[in-house]
């Protein structure tokens, strides 16, 4: 097979026919397959891709709810595809760009083409330009330098997508993580559409999501194998300030002062103690989660129904 469109959906009842129609017209000629995955809607959704589902059109329902990122990695899981390109379901994007990037992929010799939402059809106030702030962070800090991180639509090959590790909310650092793979990576502009049917699932407040899941990447990108580089010399240089102040005080308290209620020596010990718990703790959250998912071979989603019209 040479392409499998993954769609992850919560809620788009009303996108479903639209969507399958669109795909159905842009890919003719092409060996593909599309993929929805539900992520926990509580609308009518599964029934209308049941519905207007096709012989190429395979359906994943989670159990829950669980996010983006894991409803689009359990679609990559299940891709059969030699591409895989993973598309929003709210008719935003547009299918007829696919057919192009695989073109510009296959020609060019890259391992993702990336899209940038040409006149991006989104709210100024509240998505394009927290977008634009985001984007620019995103782009200094990580050191990969595409436009729109926020464009689900992308055109991968198997191999890279079925090895990014995406857990949590990682799907707008997608780009990151296939840096991190070593995959070469192009951009080019895709076209955008208003939104027709539903609601979008973005808001202002994933600001903060957005703020702790970039430190997370720029530790992945500079530290995840050698943690302690950053935790070690963060640990050491608070344990060291706090030793320097912890003997001060020792110096004063021989000299016959009385040290008891002096904050100096409070601030002593908490940096003692925290560069302690920097160097032996600060990284093992992310590293035992990764080790629980990875070694054990175990998915981050469960899957309570497949549905296939083959």
């Amino acid at each position: 097979m040479k392409l499998s469109v993954v769609v992850p959906v919560m809620n788009e009842e009303q996108n479903i026919k639209p969507l399958i129609e669109a795909i159905e017209d842009a890919l003719k000629g092409i060996d593909y397959e599309v993929i929805f995955v539900d992520d926990g809607s509580s609308d009518n959704t599964v029934n209308e891709i049941k519905k207007w589902a096709n012989e190429r059109v395979k359906l994943l329902v989670l159990n829950r709810n669980y996010s983006q990122t894991i409803a689009m990695a359990a679609g990559f899981d299940a891709a059969k595809g030699e591409l895989i390109a993973p598309i929003d379901g709210d008719l935003q994007n547009d299918p007829r760009d696919i057919p192009i990037m695989m073109k510009k992929l296959e020609d060019e010799g890259w391992d993702v083409v990336a899209g940038i939402r040409a006149n991006r059809q989104d709210g100024m106030l509240l998505r394009k330009i927290p977008s634009k702030i985001a984007n620019y962070i995103i782009r200094k800090s990580t050191g990969v330098y595409l436009n729109d991180y926020g464009c689900t639509l992308k055109v991968f090959r198997k191999e890279v997508a079925k090895n990014l590790g995406l857990y949590g909310e990682l799907h707008r650092f997608i780009p990151v993580l296939a840096a991190l793979y070593g995959a070469k990576m192009t951009q080019m502009p895709v076209r955008h559409h208003p939104r027709r049917f539903g609601k979008s699932k973005y808001g202002i407040g994933r600001t903060f999501k957005v703020i702790s899941d970039l430190l997370l990447m720029l530790f992945f990108q500079k530290y995840a194998t050698k943690p302690m580089h950053l935790f070690g010399s963060l640990g050491f240089g608070m344990l060291l300030i706090g030793s320097i102040i912890d003997f001060y005080m020792l110096i004063l308290k021989l000299l016959g002062h009385s040290i008891g209620g002096r904050p100096l020596l409070m601030l002593g010990i908490l940096l003692t103690l925290g560069g302690i718990q920097l160097i032996t703790t600060g990284f093992l959250a992310e590293m035992i989660m990764r080790t629980y998912y990875e070694s054990q071979n175990k998915k981050p989603y469960v899957i309570k129904e497949v549905f296939s019209k083959k």
